[in-house]
Parts: structure tokens; C-alpha cells; sequence
């Protein structure tokens, strides 16, 4: 008999999870609480400009492919990419530097913006390489007992990970200008945490990016979940939205299926969690049903930064780049105001998503849809959005006048719409705010964050940035193998065998 399974939430590692099942054999429904695709990896229209949501890099795409070849299908039938040769700009005070993947290219670059820099370059690209093949096994493997930082992969592993040093001190083995040190380290924000505070194991973020590239699907990167979700269907799976789940029915720790907010019961073998993880066990038990994480516990754990969003529709396109990013004046101050003492900085870093130059499918004619993003203090920080939202925004339009030349901004604005950590939570359903989840010190990470195979319920399990391996899209799609892998074990006693596929430099 075809096992049932339920998978809750429609977001990358829900449709990921989702595919998978479906490919093996087993009745997968889908049921999402919104009326879309994605969660936060979704998109919205405003007056005939689409935005993404949440997401706009896309990286190490082989993980995609190869999650679509195990299904039997192929990524390229459902989606367009086009590489970002220049991956970004990054600003910092009066002078910036265009990132490449071409290591002759980005040499010439760093020395001619930071001279004696460029052989450090190339020593962190030889030396990371070597980090991420040893790493590499540890996020594609279930990591939920002790016992397993005991075995071979592990052990042969951890001299290479740099544990016991954070990020920017990794980074600053291989740079003397302080500019290339945040080059190569501002990427621990993609987890929602401080270059100064982040395990050195993600310099693997940084590499990633150099070894594999950037790319834009024509659409943009929400279309990712939605290719998902075609071929899911295909595979004769079923997609339930606005069906939000209300709670787990459990016959004690058993989960037996889900009961919807419509009051409906819907009975499955086995139910995928692939909700906010700090919104899920808050909400979809009974309080005192769980004790690790039970609310005071939840409370002490530690969780991500948010993001204040502005999506604009704008009457022309600006001919910048398609990714930007501005460090503040004291990048280091500015972190420590997120991370740290929770206040608003009057001296933000800002990301601009310029995606009109690359994907002309996403505004009329002679038009563009910006993509501006601020790191801010999630929930916890108890800030007022209702009070500082227009304060902030002016903020923001006031830095890209002076700093960028993002110029005049407001003449040109057709649509406009703001996400604060408040809306993150309230219409998105993320706790607290925190829109990369939870956060990645070393007491949140492998086996003491949440396992994929959820330890307080039997029949549930988790996907997405709330579990192993962690946040970030490559990372949330490899939970879903690993989520699947282990599912399929439990029925078939093996899991579908699979390959890496190394696909870095030109390859």
C-alpha cells in the first residue's frame, strides 16, 4: 500500500521534500497556509511588476539539478538561468569592487583595489576548496546523534573547519585590507549573523559563490519553488493552498495527520514539516506538548536578524548592476546594532536587487523593479515598526541618494510596498521576524539543531532552515534529501543512491 504523506508549507524545502517523495512512489499533498508558491522564497505583483520576495541568489545550482534528475525530470524544462558574469558591486565609502568568478580576473580586480591582496585571493579559493570536500558530506548527512561527530567523515573533517575561529578572523589569515576581509565575509548575513560571531566554517558561503557563480532565473528565484511544484504535479502529487494547517493530531507523541484551519482532519503515515520552525512548535501543538522545545526554551534560543524591505516599481530602469551591495560607514558598528544591542542604525549597509537589467520580463516596457533590502533587529528587539517604518524608509532613500547612484529614487516610483520584521511575522508567519531563522553558533548547529527527524514526535520531520543543515537555499534543499533519504530508509530499509556532482570553476 502507498504510504501517505503529508508535507506542510509550500517554501523550497517543502517542494523539494515534496518532489523527492513523489518520485519514489509515495501519495504526497502539499498544504500551504498562503494562496502562492514559495513562502519566503515567493513573488508578488504590483501593477505589472513582479518582485521576489525573499531570495534573489541563486547558487550552486547542481543541488537543483540533481534534486530534479533523482525525481526523474529535468531542472531546464521548467526553468530559464542566466549566470550573473559580474556576481555584484560592493560599495564602500567612494570606491567599489566588481566580484567575478574568474580568478584571473578577480586578481587583477583585488590588486588594483587592494594592492598585495590578490595571491591571498587565490591561497582562500585553493585552501576553501578543500574545506567545502570535507564539509561537503557532513551537510548532505543526517547529523542527530552525538555518536556521529565520531565517525570518519566527521573526524576527517574538523581540522579543516576552523571551528574555534569566527569568520572575519579566517578571512583576515588571507587579506590585509580591511575592505577585502568584509568582501569575502559579508556573506554570514545570508544566515543572519555577524562576520565577528559566525563559526569560520562559512567561509564556505563566500567560496560557493566564486566557485560555482550566480545565476538569475527569468522570473526570478521564485520560480525555483514553482518548478518544484510543476513537476511535482506531474508526478501526480497534490497541492492544497490556502489550506493552512491549524495543528498535528497526535495520539500522544504519534503524529497521525493534521487538522486544518477549516476544522477538516486530514490522517497520513507521515507529516513533513516545512513551516518557520519557531512559528511551527508554537503553533501547531498544544502548549506543554513539547518540552526541548516548549516556549521559555524556544525563547533562549538564539535566532537570525530581520531584513526592512522596500519593493519599487519605478517609470525607468537604471543601467547599474544587477546585485549591489553598500557596507555602512562602520560596517562593524552596524552589525553589532543588529546583532547585538538591537537598536536601528542611523548608519545602515543596504543590498539592492536591480534584476530589471538582467530580466526585462519583470516590469513594462522601459520600467524595472527594484529590490531594496536593509538588515535590521528582528522582534526581539521589541522596535516599534509602526513608529520608525517612515523614518527608516527615508533613511534608506536618503543613503542610496548620497552613496550610490541608485539617484532620485522617489520621482520615478509607480508601486511601493514595505515588509518590516512586523509584517515578517504577522503576514509571513516568521518568528520573531527572524527571516533566516535560526541562528548558526556553534550550539545551534549538526546535532544540537533541530534533527531532521523531529526528536520529540514520531511521523514528523523537518525541512527548510530550522533544521540540519541549516539556512540558506543550498542548505535548505540539502535538508530535504537528507529529510527524504531518511524517511525512505524507514520504509524501504535503503535510500536512492545519489552522486555529487562537482561542478565548480568552469566545469
Amino acid at each position: 500500500m502507498t504510504k501517505k504523506i503529508i508535507v506542510i508549507g509550500a517554501g523550497p524545502g517543502g517542494m523539494a521534500a515534496a518532489l523527492q517523495l513523489a518520485g519514489r512512489g509515495y501519495d504526497v499533498h502539499v498544504y500551504e497556509k498562503q494562496n502562492y508558491i514559495g513562502g519566503r522564497n515567493s513573488s508578488f505583483e504590483m501593477n505589472g511588476f513582479t518582485f521576489d520576495m525573499g531570495p534573489t541568489f541563486l547558487s550552486m545550482v547542481h543541488l537543483a539539478e540533481e534534486i530534479f534528475e533523482e525525481s526523474g525530470k529535468n531542472l531546464y524544462d521548467y526553468l530559464e538561468l542566466k549566470e550573473i558574469d559580474d556576481m555584484y558591486e560592493l560599495i564602500f565609502g567612494d570606491k567599489s569592487l566588481h566580484m567575478t568568478r574568474n580568478p584571473e580576473e578577480m586578481k587583477k580586480r583585488i590588486e588594483e583595489f587592494a594592492p598585495g591582496d590578490g595571491d591571498g585571493y587565490l591561497a582562500f579559493i585553493r585552501d576553501t576548496e578543500k574545506k567545502m570536500d570535507r564539509l561537503t558530506p557532513i551537510l548532505q548527512s543526517r547529523m542527530d546523534r552525538f555518536r556521529h561527530y565520531l565517525s570518519w567523515r566527521v573526524l576527517r573533517a574538523i581540522p579543516k573547519l576552523t571551528l574555534t575561529k569566527s569568520l572575519y578572523e579566517v578571512l583576515s589569515h588571507y587579506f590585509k585590507d580591511e575592505r577585502m576581509k568584509l568582501a569575502f565575509t559579508f556573506q554570514s548575513k545570508y544566515l543572519g549573523m555577524s562576520p565577528w560571531e559566525c563559526p569560520g566554517a562559512f567561509s564556505i558561503l563566500s567560496y560557493m559563490e566564486h566557485a560555482y557563480g550566480i545565476f538569475h532565473p527569468v522570473g526570478g528565484v521564485n520560480q525555483l519553488p514553482k518548478a518544484m511544484a510543476s513537476a511535482f504535479k506531474e508526478l501526480g502529487g497534490s497541492i492544497h493552498l490556502g489550506r493552512g494547517v491549524d495543528k498535528l493530531i497526535l495520539d500522544g507523541r504519534k503524529v497521525q495527520g493534521v487538522k486544518l484551519e477549516t476544522g477538516e482532519e486530514i490522517m497520513a503515515a507521515e507529516v513533513v514539516i516545512n513551516g518557520d520552525f519557531g512559528h511551527a512548535v508554537s503553533n501547531f501543538v498544544e502548549e506543554g506538548s513539547l518540552k526541548k522545545y516548549a516556549k521559555e526554551k524556544l525563547e533562549k534560543k538564539k535566532f537570525s536578524c530581520s531584513t526592512f524591505m522596500i519593493y519599487l516599481g519605478l517609470d525607468k530602469v537604471y543601467d547599474l548592476p544587477h546585485h549591489t551591495i553598500l557596507f555602512a560607514e562602520d560596517y562593524k558598528k552596524n552589525v553589532e546594532e543588529i546583532t547585538k544591542t538591537m537598536t536601528l542604525s542611523e548608519d545602515p549597509s543596504i543590498y539592492i536587487q536591480n534584476a530589471s537589467v538582467t530580466d526585462p520580463t519583470l516590469a513594462p516596457p522601459g520600467k524595472s523593479a527594484l529590490y531594496i533590502l536593509a538588515p535590521v533587529p528582528s522582534n526581539i528587539s521589541g522596535i516599534d515598526w509602526d513608529q520608525e517604518k517612515g523614518r527608516f524608509r527615508e533613511l534608506i532613500f536618503k543613503t542610496l541618494q548620497e552613496r550610490t547612484e541608485f539617484k532620485d529614487l522617489e520621482k520615478h516610483i509607480e508601486a511601493e510596498r514595505i515588509l518590516t520584521p512586523k509584517e515578517w511575522e504577522r503576514e509571513i508567519f516568521v518568528y520573531k521576524g527572524a527571516t533566516f531563522n535560526l541562528a548558526h553558533n556553534l550550539t545551534q548547529m549538526m546535532v544540537l539543531r533541530p534533527h531532521n527527524e523531529f526528536e520529540e514526535l514520531e511521523h514528523a520531520w523537518l525541512v527548510g532552515g530550522g533544521t540540519h543543515p541549516g539556512s540558506g537555499l543550498p542548505t535548505i534543499l540539502e535538508s530535504a534529501r537528507i529529510t527524504v533519504n531518511m524517511l525512505d530508509e524507514k520504509y524501504k530499509g535503503k535510500t536512492a543512491p545519489f552522486n555529487l556532482k562537482k561542478r565548480a570553476g568552469n566545469a
